[in-house]
C-alpha cells in the first residue's frame, strides 16, 4: 500500500463511527463494511481523486440505497461505475441536468397551474371533481422516480450535499458554477414516496379551497341595533379582507364601530363559535355581537363551526409528519421549513422576532399611535395603518378612481409597461418584463405563480369585482406584482438555473412590499412630507410587531403539534388559542391594556400554507434594509443589481445586497430616530 492510501485507510478508520451514525435509516441495507470497501475500490480505481469527496458521495448513496435498489454488490458496482473524479466531467453533468430540470420543473409547473385553475378563478362553483384534479400534483414522483431510475443516485454520489452552516461558511468564496453545484446536491436530499406528495397535495388542495371560499357576507352583518354598517355588496375573505376593511377604517364615518365589529368577527372565527349558516352566505342577518342570526327579523336556531378550522390545519401536519422518516437531513418538517427552505435556524428567527417585539421602542410607538387616534389603544389597532400615506386618503373616492381605471384583470395587464416605467425602468426593460406576466381575476385574495422555465408566464391574480378592481384590489394587485417581477427577473435574468428564484419566500416576499408601498405613487397620489422616511419606519416596525406576533404562535402551534401528534382538532384548537394568549399577555397585553386576547391565530396562511408565516416579518426586515440601499440611488438599477444574485444563501446574499445580515437593528434606529423627529 502506498503512502497516499496508507494516509487513506487511517482516514476510514477515524471517520467509520461518524459515517455508521450517519446511515442510521430505515430505508439504508448498506453496512459500514460494503461502505469501506466500495470507498477503496474508488480510491484505487481513480488515485487522482480526492479521498473526502469519494467518502462523501459514497456515504450520501449509502444513506438512501435500499434493497429496492440492489444488493450491496450492486450498490459497489453502481458507485465504481459512475463516479465522476474530475471537475469536467462533473461541469458537464451540471448543464446536462441543468436543462432537464427546466424542462421537468416548467412542464409540470404549466400542468398544476392549469388544473388548479378553477379553484383559483372565477370559474363557477367548485365541484368535487375539481377539487380532485386540483389536488392532484404532476411533480409528486419526480423525486421518487429519480431514485427509482439511479438519478438522484448518480447525483448524489458526485454532488456533495452541504449543510447550512457549510454553506454559509464557505458560500463567500465560491464561485457562480460551484454555487450551482452545491444545488445541485441538494436535488436528492430526501427520498419522501410520491403518494405522501400526493396525500399532501390534495390535503392541502382543499385546505387551500376552505379557505379561498371562506367569505363574509358585510352587508349582512347588523348591530344591536340591526343597523348594517357595511355596503349590501361586500363580500370580504377571511383574514386578509376582514384584516385590510379594519384598516381602511381609521378615517370614515362610524369607523371605529365597523372595526371593533370586524375584531369580533375574526374572534367569532379563531374560537369557532361562528354559525356556520353564515359562512360564505348572504341569506341570513348576523349579529356578530350577540352571535345571533335572523331570518326576516326573526332569530334562528343555528350551528357553530364545527372545528373545521382547525381540522385542516391537523390534516395539514398528519401530512407533512408522514414525511419525516424519508427525510434523514431534515427529521422534522420545522427543520425543513426553516434549515432546508428557508435556510434560516428556527431557533434563529424566534431570537430576532422575540428581540423586537419586546423591545422598549414598542411602547414608545404605540404611545404615538394613541395619541394620533385620541384613545387608548384596543387589539385590533396591531393593524394600525396611519403611517401609511393613504391613512388619510378617502377610500371611496380612491375606489372609484381605480374601478374606472382598472375595469378588468385585462386592463391592469396592459398598464404594468407604465407601473414599471413610473418605477424608474427603462421603456425596453418594463416592455421586456410586462411581456412574461399574465393578469388573472382571482377566487381567493389574489396571488403570485412564477414561471419555472424561459418561455413561459408568470401568473398575477388578485381579486376583482364585476364593478372593477377597487383599491385593495389595487394594493394587493401592486404586491403580486412585486412577486412577479422578481420571478421574472431570478428565472429569466440568471447565470445558472439551478440558481434561479431567490434564498426563500422572504426575499421575493420584500420586493412584492416595496411595490406595494408604492402604489399611491403609480396613482399619481405622491407623499411628499419631509417626514416619509420616519413614517416608513414607524410603519414597517408596527407591521413587524404585529406579524412577528403571529408568527411566534405559528412556530410554536407546530411545536405544540410534534409534542401531541395525536390531538384532534378540538384539542388543537384549544392549543392554538391558549398559545395565542400566551404570546399576545408576553409582548402585547401591557402595551394594549388588555390580557388574554387569541387575535394573533386569525392569518388564514396558518390554515393553508404551513409555516409560512415567518416569511413576511423577515421580509419586512429584508425590505427596510433593501429601502435604505436604495435611497437616493436609481430605483430600478438597484433591485435588477440586488435581485440578479439568485438562490445562494439567505444572509449571503443580504451582505452582498445590502452590505449586513439580516437583522433588526437598521429598523430599531430608524425609529429611535423617528421618534425623536417626532418630538421636534
Amino acid at each position: 500500500m502506498n503512502a497516499r492510501l496508507l494516509l487513506f485507510a487511517l482516514f476510514i478508520a477515524w471517520t467509520s463511527n461518524f459515517i455508521q451514525a450517519q446511515i442510521q435509516n430505515p430505508m439504508s441495507n448498506i453496512d459500514n463494511q460494503t461502505l469501506k470497501s466500495t470507498v477503496s475500490s474508488l480510491i484505487s480505481k481513480f488515485p487522482q481523486a480526492n479521498a473526502t469527496d469519494v467518502t462523501s458521495g459514497v456515504e450520501q448513496v449509502a444513506r438512501f440505497w435500499n434493497n429496492s435498489d440492489g444488493t450491496k454488490e450492486e450498490f459497489a458496482a453502481f458507485c465504481r461505475e459512475n463516479y465522476q473524479p474530475d471537475e469536467t466531467a462533473r461541469k458537464a453533468v451540471l448543464e446536462k441536468v441543468s436543462r432537464n430540470m427546466e424542462i421537468l420543473n416548467g412542464y409540470n409547473n404549466l400542468i398544476s397551474l392549469g388544473l388548479k385553475e378553477p379553484l383559483h378563478m372565477n370559474r363557477g362553483p367548485v365541484s368535487s371533481i375539481d377539487q380532485m384534479f386540483g389536488g392532484y400534483e404532476p411533480a409528486s414522483h419526480v423525486s421518487e422516480d429519480f431514485f427509482k431510475n439511479k438519478i438522484a443516485f448518480f447525483i448524489l454520489l458526485n454532488f456533495k450535499f452541504y449543510s447550512l452552516s457549510e454553506k454559509t461558511a464557505q458560500g463567500a468564496t465560491w464561485s457562480r458554477e460551484q454555487w450551482a453545484m452545491a444545488r445541485l446536491g441538494e436535488l436528492s436530499k430526501s427520498r419522501i414516496p410520491g403518494e405522501l406528495y400526493l396525500k399532501f397535495g390534495d390535503v392541502n388542495t382543499q385546505a387551500d379551497s376552505y379557505i379561498s371560499e371562506y367569505n363574509i357576507f358585510m352587508g349582512n352583518l347588523i348591530n344591536n341595533k340591526q343597523e348594517h354598517l357595511f355596503p349590501a355588496d361586500m363580500k370580504l375573505i377571511s383574514h386578509w379582507g376582514l384584516r385590510d376593511e379594519l384598516k381602511a377604517n381609521y378615517n370614515t364615518p362610524n369607523g371605529l364601530e365597523k372595526q371593533r365589529m370586524i375584531y369580533t368577527v375574526m374572534n367569532r372565527i379563531i374560537n369557532q363559535d361562528i354559525p356556520s349558516q353564515v359562512i360564505n352566505s348572504g341569506k341570513y342577518n348576523w349579529n356578530p355581537l350577540s352571535n345571533t342570526v335572523l331570518a326576516n327579523g326573526t332569530e334562528i336556531a343555528v350551528s357553530p363551526e364545527p372545528d373545521t378550522r382547525y381540522e385542516w390545519l391537523l390534516n395539514n401536519f398528519k401530512a407533512l409528519k408522514a414525511m419525516d422518516a424519508y427525510n434523514p437531513f431534515f427529521p422534522t418538517y420545522i427543520q425543513s421549513k426553516f434549515e432546508s427552505e428557508m435556510e434560516i435556524p428556527q431557533q434563529d428567527i424566534e431570537k430576532l422576532f422575540i428581540a423586537l417585539v419586546s423591545s422598549p421602542e414598542v411602547k414608545q410607538v404605540a404611545s404615538v399611535i394613541k395619541k394620533r387616534l385620541g384613545r387608548k389603544l384596543e387589539p385590533f389597532d396591531i393593524w394600525y395603518d396611519g403611517f401609511k400615506p393613504r391613512g388619510g386618503i378617502n377610500q371611496a373616492e380612491l375606489d372609484q378612481t381605480i374601478r374606472i381605471k382598472y375595469p378588468d384583470s385585462k386592463a391592469f395587464e396592459k398598464d404594468i409597461p407604465n407601473i414599471l416605467m413610473k418605477l424608474g425602468f427603462k421603456p425596453d426593460k418594463a416592455a421586456y418584463i410586462a411581456s412574461k406576466i399574465q393578469v388573472d381575476a382571482a377566487r381567493g385574495s389574489g396571488h403570485a405563480w412564477g414561471a419555472q422555465m424561459k418561455g413561459d408566464k408568470a401568473h398575477l391574480r388578485t381579486r376583482i369585482s364585476e364593478s372593477g378592481m377597487d383599491y385593495k384590489g389595487f394594493n394587493i394587485a401592486m404586491h403580486e406584482l412585486g412577486h412577479n417581477v422578481e420571478q421574472t427577473l431570478t428565472l429569466y435574468d440568471i447565470d445558472h438555473y439551478l440558481l434561479n428564484g431567490v434564498p426563500n419566500t422572504a426575499f421575493t416576499e420584500a420586493l412584492a412590499f416595496i411595490f406595494q408601498k408604492r402604489d399611491l405613487d403609480i396613482l399619481g397620489i405622491k407623499d411628499n412630507s419631509p417626514d416619509k422616511y420616519d413614517m416608513m419606519a414607524l410603519d414597517i416596525f408596527w407591521s413587524n410587531y404585529e406579524i412577528m406576533g403571529v408568527s411566534l404562535v405559528d412556530m410554536n402551534v407546530w411545536k405544540w403539534l410534534y409534542q401531541h401528534p395525536e390531538a384532534n382538532k378540538h384539542e388543537l384548537k384549544e392549543a392554538v388559542i391558549q398559545i395565542a394568549k400566551d404570546v399576545w399577555n408576553k409582548y402585547y397585553a401591557d402595551v394594549f391594556g388588555i390580557k388574554d386576547q387569541a387575535i394573533l391565530a386569525v392569518y388564514s396562511h396558518m390554515i393553508d400554507n404551513p409555516l409560512y408565516l415567518s416569511a413576511y416579518p423577515i421580509g419586512y426586515l429584508i425590505d427596510f434594509q433593501i429601502e435604505k440601499q436604495i435611497q437616493g440611488k436609481d430605483f430600478a438599477s438597484e433591485i435588477m443589481r440586488i435581485y440578479g444574485k439568485g438562490r445562494i444563501v439567505p444572509q449571503l446574499w443580504m451582505e452582498a445586497a445590502t452590505g449586513s445580515e439580516i437583522s433588526n437593528q437598521s429598523l430599531l434606529d430608524a425609529v429611535v430616530l423617528a421618534l425623536k423627529n417626532l418630538k421636534q
